[in-house]
């Protein structure tokens, strides 16, 4: 079959590639000859291409100075060593006397050009690979030999994009936040130590959810989650209306400082689980169906009667349990002042046990981890992976936006939108700025 007319620029890199073996007197004879010149190619084009980026960024030619406008100008090369599929080469990165230059066709963490392979390495980590595992599965698949300390370089990469999310700016008001700690071990100064990584999950005015912040910690304080508080407000928190959170220690002293007029909600499924963890499987059918008349009254007062008689039933044989209702009921009645569909949002911490689960999920192949930014990569990587399936909002977010507005009516108001201002002819403001609308 005879061979298809090449194209003016295949024929252009025929006649060159003719031309450059037979001036160099190179013969091809396997695949490592071949690797080589692809190298040596791939450089030069590499080179020539981020030569032209500079010009453009410069507006002038090499030399032409003439047609320069710019009191920029070259600043010679630095070397650089990417990672290819044809083996490590050196490329000239051009520079400019201003720093202003930023290579697009190379980024500045890049140093690979096989950039998919990292893509891939990412993805795998993400999921909880462990990096034997993501070795293993590069050698089997693509027959690429990848040490442990270049996954692990190329994972690293993301810790300055981690800081940057930790810190990028949040809606001024959110309609719930929940508030839970999630624990794992980590190898610090030559000894295995716990940590708690603290994950703050928000509901925004349009019924949206985000992972808003997540924290690495060695205990729960106030002073700490202050600091967390604080973090929310300097990134443009200016109001939560409900918090939800398992009886977290510190916490409602750290959010009232911050946000003293957020309602605090704790979790109710945590809450019976602490006060049913040592009553006798004999007793635990009837107390659990006494306990239910407290938590499932459709009323604070009718709830606070069954506590009595709860009280007066099983006080003798489990005192502790009416003491730590009663101890915490500011916080664990919250949710009694409001109707059926906000009363299911906010009486648990589902929402974000949900997301704990998964994140358990893919960092379950680790018993320990090597450092906190390694905790850190993982679980943002992982984070990342699983928010991009939140597209949508709560199907009854419309019943429940529209009781928030009712209830939280001299923190939010309610008009008729202006032209441009909310994408509803209902909007929901927090001062002047939009932040809602009625679905």
């Amino acid at each position: 079959m005879a061979r298809r007319k090449d194209s003016p620029q295949k024929a252009a890199m025929r006649e060159m590639m003719r031309d450059y073996l037979k001036n160099n007197d190179i013969s091809i004879k396997d695949g490592t000859d071949v690797n080589g010149i692809m190298r040596d190619m791939m450089s030069v084009l590499l080179e020539g291409a981020l030569d032209e980026e500079l010009d453009e960024e410069l507006g002038y030619s090499k030399y032409d100075y003439r047609n320069k406008e710019t009191d920029n100008s070259r600043n010679g090369h630095s070397s650089k060593t990417m990672h290819t599929s044809y083996g490590d080469m050196d490329v000239a990165i051009p520079r400019d006397r201003n720093g202003d230059y930023e290579p697009q066709l190379i980024k500045k963490y890049q140093n690979t050009v096989t950039q998919d392979m990292e893509e891939k390495i990412l993805s795998m980590y993400a999921k909880g690979m462990t990096t034997g595992d993501i070795e293993s599965h590069m050698r089997e698949m693509y027959d690429i030999d990848i040490s442990d300390s270049t996954i692990s370089r190329i994972t690293d990469k993301i810790l300055p994009i981690v800081k940057e999310w930790q810190e990028h700016p949040l809606d001024e008001v959110y309609a719930v936040v929940f508030m839970d700690a999630i624990h794992y071990h980590v190898r610090s100064e030559g000894r295995i130590v716990k940590r708690a990584v603290y994950i703050a999950l928000g509901i925004d005015m349009n019924g949206k959810k985000d992972v808003l912040g997540m924290y690495v910690g060695e205990n729960e304080s106030a002073k700490f989650w202050l600091s967390i508080m604080n973090g929310l407000k300097n990134r443009g928190v200016e109001d939560i209306l409900i918090a939800c959170v398992d009886g977290l220690n510190g916490f409602p002293q750290a959010i009232e400082a911050v946000y003293p007029k957020t309602e605090i909600q704790q979790c109710i499924i945590h809450q019976i689980r602490n006060s049913t963890k040592f009553v006798s499987y004999k007793d635990i059918k009837k107390l659990m169906a006494d306990l239910k008349l407290v938590y499932a009254a459709p009323t604070e007062e009718t709830a606070l009667n069954e506590l009595e008689l709860f009280k007066d039933k099983w006080d003798s044989k489990y005192p502790k349990i009416y003491k730590s209702w009663n101890d915490n009921w500011a916080t664990l009645s919250t949710y009694f002042k409001y109707p059926e569909a906000v009363r299911r949002l906010i009486y648990t911490t589902n929402a974000i046990e949900g997301f704990n689960r998964q994140l358990r999920k893919v960092t379950k192949s680790k018993t320990v981890f090597p450092s906190d930014d390694s905790l850190l990569k993982m679980l943002y990587l992982a984070t990342m992976d699983i928010t991009k399936k939140w597209t949508g909002h709560r199907q009854d977010w419309g019943q429940i936006h529209s009781q928030l507005e009712i209830y939280f009516e001299e923190r939010l108001f309610v008009r008729q939108k202006t032209i441009g201002e909310c994408s509803s002819s209902i909007a929901v403001f927090y001062g002047n700025k939009c932040i809602g609308s009625s679905p």
